[in-house]
C-alpha cells in the first residue's frame, strides 16, 4: 500500500466521533467504534501520493514537493491546471484539477484576514443567500465590539494594509471579481437585490416591494447615508479586464435582459 510522501503514514483519514453521536436514548451505550477511517490520498500526475493536509503544508504550486517535477499542464482554453486522482470519503475522482484550490489556500495562508471575505464571495457564486444574509446579520451583532477594538483589529487588514470591507471585496486571484460580478454570472437575482440593498445607492424606488418585506422579515436594515459616507458604491466596481457587473448580465443575457441600461448594476 502507497504512504504519503509526506508523513510516511497509509493515505487513511481518521474521523472521530463525539459523545453527541453516539445512542444513548435508553441508557445504553453506542455500540459504533470511535473513529472511522476514510481515504485521504491526493495522487498527483508525478507518481507521488500525499494526504490533503500534507500536501497543503508542503506544495510550491508548480511542482510536487517530493519529487520537484513539474505539475502545471496548459489547458485546452490556455489556461492551467494540476491534475490529479482524488480519493476520499466521497469516492475517486479522476482527472481532478485541484490548481484553484491550492491556489486559494495558499492565499489564505498569506493573507488568513481575508477568510470571511473569500467565504462571501463563494456564497456569491454559489447563489447563497441564507448564508450571505448570515454574515450580515453576525456583522450587525459584532459592530459594538468591532468599535471598541484597536485600530486595525476589525475584520483585519488587507493586503495593501485597509480594512478588508467583504461586501466590496474583489477577488485578486479571480479577475478580480467582486460579489455583484460572481451574483450575476450565478444568475441570482435574491443575492443581487441584496447586495444593491447593502452596498449601493440605488435609488430606494428602484427596488420592488418585496425587497424590503423580506428584508424586514429577516432583520436586515439598508445602511444609512452616514454609514455608506467614504465607501464604494458596488456598481462602480469593475473586474480585471474592465467589466462592471452589467457587462457580465449583457454576456450572460436571459433573466438578466431588463436589467441593462437602467442603472441597476451600473453607476
Amino acid at each position: 500500500m502507497s504512504v504519503c510522501v509526506a508523513c510516511k503514514k497509509h493515505l487513511v483519514l481518521d474521523i472521530d466521533f463525539s459523545d453527541d453521536d453516539e445512542d444513548t436514548s435508553m441508557g445504553g451505550s453506542s455500540s459504533a467504534q470511535p473513529t472511522k477511517q476514510v481515504p485521504d490520498d491526493v495522487h498527483l500526475s508525478c507518481g507521488c501520493h500525499f494526504h490533503w493536509d500534507c500536501l497543503l503544508e508542503s506544495y510550491t504550486i508548480d511542482s510536487c514537493p517530493a519529487c520537484n517535477t513539474a505539475l502545471i499542464r496548459p489547458t485546452p482554453n490556455g489556461g492551467q491546471q494540476i491534475l490529479c486522482t482524488l480519493s476520499n470519503e466521497g469516492g475517486v475522482q479522476e482527472n481532478l484539477d485541484i490548481l484553484p484550490l491550492l491556489m486559494e489556500e495558499a492565499y489564505l495562508k498569506a493573507y488568513p484576514e481575508e477568510t470571511k471575505a473569500r467565504a462571501f464571495l463563494e456564497f456569491c457564486r454559489a447563489g447563497d443567500l441564507t448564508a450571505i444574509v448570515e454574515m450580515i446579520q453576525d456583522s450587525a451583532e459584532s459592530e459594538g465590539d468591532d468599535e471598541e477594538m484597536d485600530e486595525g483589529e476589525g475584520e483585519g487588514e488587507g493586503q495593501h494594509g485597509s480594512t478588508v470591507d467583504w461586501l466590496r471585496y474583489q477577488d485578486p486571484i479571480g479577475d478580480m471579481q467582486s460579489g455583484l460580478h460572481a451574483a450575476v454570472a450565478a444568475g441570482s437575482r435574491e443575492v443581487v437585490w441584496l447586495l444593491l440593498l447593502m452596498a449601493s445607492t440605488l435609488d430606494l424606488q428602484a427596488f420592488p416591494p418585496q425587497v424590503f418585506q423580506e428584508a424586514e422579515v429577516l432583520g436586515i436594515m439598508r445602511p444609512t447615508d452616514s454609514e455608506m459616507e467614504g465607501k464604494v458604491d458596488i456598481r462602480t466596481l469593475r473586474d480585471a479586464s474592465g467589466r462592471s457587473a452589467e457587462d457580465v448580465a449583457r454576456e450572460n443575457g436571459g433573466l438578466w435582459a431588463e436589467w441593462i441600461g437602467n442603472g441597476r448594476l451600473v453607476l
